[in-house]
């Protein structure tokens, strides 16, 4: 690659034999830049990156620049070869059985620069094993025979699909040094899980979500690269979402019943029907999106829910339990509730820490005014865990930037393990990162809480991995 050449993806759209498909990418690759391509299993990290190799079949976009010789070490490419070597006994004859190709053929086929082979197979302990069968070797032993062959063929781009998986602790240090050496020469793309392996070379970060390639960070953002790392930390921590205080005083449901069941809803000012003869029945952990535009009503439907709209009384509304216009309280519907919206945030007080923040959800308070309990303080502990956001509980709620605002609002929300959380346009506001960073949580949350959720937006087609059941208005 010269200082002039670029590489360009302008809507490419790919499929992989119909598994899976990387779907309008844009992305450009300019000399001196080193990528890593991070995201979560199956998001299309290998997928993206094998693009670069010439794998998948181009449905619509377009691709330009792929220099003439590309490096790649990859699960797939070390399996093929594998496989490649495993064929050859399908095709022996009698009693003839084939040993295998030699580690040293396999090594220096295509080899364009042998000296540089030779002292990598010597740093890399293999030189005792040029003379055995590739097929004898090792996981490990055979990942270095691919990264040894992808550095020794001078390539004009080097890809490098979890690199260090399955390296020694001096066979990583080595392999690091060398990588090192190659900066000013070989631009580089390297998938990686985990923050903690991305090397100080690095220029940019792609964050790639089911077959979207959604963020694209520069390593000098400093900003940036701190929020896609929570980002990160949502997405693939081990961390699952807090329980519940067991001495949570919310009353236990009938599980046999509905959280809401709306009959024939209908919502009209003066003479205009926002909603007409709307049915619509939410059952227990079930997950729903509400769209439409603007004053299609969902404000006043979900008004209807939570017992704040005057028209309540003059539908069948049946919410947690209770006949709506049967002398039940709105504290007796609120109780059962968790909700976050843009109108929330505005008026939450900035002075409280982030910890008080999520220990003011146990209370349905703006601020907290209450004495809470140890096990609900480690509770707030815990979702600050979640959060990444550990060592900050005695910060300032706002002085927060917007997105983590958002964050700990919804764990407020959240930490009583209401029946039903609504969210109102969570990601309204939110600038890409930090709106990843919102719909990260959403799904931990669907993930197995017992919780049913309601996620409310403007757009049908911005779906949530969790969320089955679609409603539209408008």
């Amino acid at each position: 690659m010269t200082t002039s050449d670029l590489i360009r993806f302008d809507d490419l759209t790919v499929n992989f034999d119909d598994r899976f498909q990387l779907n309008n990418i844009n992305w450009q690759i300019e000399p001196q830049q080193h990528w890593v391509i991070t995201g979560t299993n199956g998001a299309g990290k290998s997928a993206l990156a094998a693009v670069l190799a010439g794998a998948g079949d181009i449905v619509s976009g377009k691709l330009d620049g792929i220099p003439r010789r590309v490096g790649v070490v990859s699960f797939e490419a070390q399996a093929e070869l594998i496989d490649v070597e495993r064929k050859k006994d399908d095709a022996d004859i009698m009693d003839v059985i084939s040993e295998g190709t030699p580690v040293h053929e396999i090594l220096f086929e295509n080899c364009q620069d042998v000296p540089l082979a030779k002292a990598l197979a010597e740093k890399f302990d293999l030189t005792k094993l040029l003379d055995r069968s590739f097929r004898k070797l090792s996981t490990g032993e055979s990942r270095k025979v691919m990264l040894i062959r992808a550095l020794a063929s001078k390539p004009d781009l080097l890809i490098l699909d979890e690199p260090f998986d399955g390296l020694d602790a001096n066979s990583l240090a080595m392999l690091q040094e060398h990588l090192q050496t190659l900066i000013k020469t070989t631009p580089m793309i390297m998938v990686l899980n985990r923050f903690d392996e991305f090397p100080a070379f690095i220029t940019h970060i792609a964050y790639v979500d089911q077959g979207h390639l959604q963020l694209q960070v520069s390593r000098n953002d400093q900003l940036a690269f701190d929020e896609l790392y929570k980002l990160l930390h949502l997405k693939t921590t081990d961390l699952t979402v807090p329980a519940p205080d067991p001495d949570n005083n919310i009353p236990a449901l009938n599980p046999e019943e509905p959280l809401v069941r709306l009959t024939d809803l209908t919502i009209k000012y003066d003479d205009k029907k926002i909603i007409d003869s709307l049915n619509w029945t939410i059952e227990p952990n079930q997950h729903w999106q509400l769209s439409g535009p603007n004053g299609s009503g969902k404000t006043g439907l979900l008004s209807i829910i939570t017992g704040d709209h005057p028209q309540c009384y003059v539908n069948d509304i049946f919410v947690f339990g209770f006949k709506r216009g049967n002398g039940e309280s709105i504290w007796q519907i609120k109780q059962f509730i968790g909700y976050v919206s843009t109108a929330l945030q505005w008026e939450y007080k900035g002075t409280t820490s982030l910890r008080n923040v999520i220990l003011s959800g146990f209370h349905d308070s703006n601020g907290l005014y209450t004495r809470c309990t140890e096990r609900q303080k480690a509770i707030a502990n815990e979702w600050l865990e979640l959060l990444g956001m550990s060592d900050r509980g005695d910060e300032i709620f706002g002085k927060l930037s917007y997105g983590d605002q958002r964050l700990l609002l919804i764990a407020r929300a959240m930490v009583k393990h209401p029946p039903l959380l609504i969210l109102d346009e969570p990601c309204l506001g939110l600038d890409d990162m930090n709106r990843q960073m919102v719909l990260a949580l959403i799904e931990k949350i669907c993930a197995g809480t017992g919780i049913s959720v309601i996620y409310v937006n403007h757009h049908p087609e911005d779906k949530i991995k969790g969320i089955e059941n679609y409603i539209s208005l408008g």
